[in-house]
């Protein structure tokens, strides 16, 4: 039997669920997830593979109408996937009345690459409501795939895999068959602490961190990590770190809880506030951080 791989590219609004699809389509939790919108900033690729087939998925930041130059960088991501993909799996939920850039959707529209679209969080409404929205659909990408979906409860995952295995193209593997992920550790350190940033704050402050890695030491029984959260005000530092520390202390210590469990190892965890002014808007800083491929 020939062997099949490729990548299958996951592009939808904030908040319909992507990085709950791909942690389910993966098996890990590789992607922080949040009730609130610019969740993921990043491109996250997640890898499954088996004896004759490897299939490389990769989430994206929700698509949005870039409002600074951080919100620019991330929707590079966006229309990058929309071209290096062998398969688009497209993600709406049933909540979602059209999607909110229409130069993406009409790039899909478009686009000789083999769309599927999934309706998630299907659990949430009735079947008149879904059949609603997938009449919407075809409408809209006539040519795509539809297919109704429960992400965080795994509803008809399992076809939505068999499609995808069936749509793949003829090709060695692309990444060694032991790799989960294109990304490092300290990637995920600062995923997980950016994640525990957006639960434990409101208002603009989670929107305005950027943690960065600073050191990552193995000491085989320990892991030593220094991270700095990068905010762009003093007040915001203020904020951060809270009367007495306490806030920033919360932070580290559900920080350092999931991250134990992510490396399955024991972690001391230092972690620091720091201002940069404008970061979000200065070409220099966000390359500095990350954001450009």
């Amino acid at each position: 039997m020939s062997h099949k791989a490729g990548f299958v590219n996951i592009i939808g609004s904030p908040n319909v669920g992507k990085s709950t699809l791909m942690n389910a389509l993966v098996g890990e939790r590789l992607s922080i997830i949040t009730s609130k919108a610019q969740t993921t900033r990043h491109r996250i690729m997640g890898i499954v593979s088996d004896e004759d087939f490897q299939i490389v998925y990769s989430d994206t930041p929700g698509v949005l109408n870039a409002s600074y130059k951080m919100h620019e960088a991330m929707m590079k991501f966006v229309h990058t996937a929309l071209v290096d993909a062998d398969i688009l799996l497209v993600i709406t939920d049933v909540f979602e009345t059209k999607m909110n850039n229409e130069q993406i959707l009409e790039k899909l529209r478009e686009t000789d690459i083999p769309v599927m679209l999934l309706i998630n969080k299907v659990d949430l409404v009735d079947q008149a409501k879904v059949l609603e929205r997938m009449e919407f659909w075809k409408t809209q990408l006539p040519k795509a795939e539809i297919h109704a979906v429960s992400a965080l409860h795994q509803f008809n995952l399992e076809v939505v895999l068999s499609q995808i295995k069936k749509m793949l193209p003829e090709s060695p593997a692309f990444f060694d068959k032991e790799e989960m992920t294109d990304k490092s550790m300290r990637f995920f350190v600062t995923e997980i602490i950016r994640e525990k940033i957006l639960e434990n704050y409101t208002k603009e402050i989670p929107y305005s961190c950027e943690v960065v890695c600073e050191a990552y030491k193995d000491e085989g029984h320990i892991v030593h990590i220094r991270a700095e959260i990068i905010v762009m005000r003093d007040t915001q530092k203020g904020i951060i770190i809270g009367h007495k520390g306490e806030r920033l202390k919360k932070v580290g210590t559900d920080s350092r809880k999931d991250i134990e469990k992510f490396i399955e190892k024991k972690v001391f965890l230092d972690l620091h506030v720091r201002v940069d002014k404008d970061w979000r808007d200065k070409e220099s800083k966000l390359k500095k951080y990350g954001y450009t491929q």
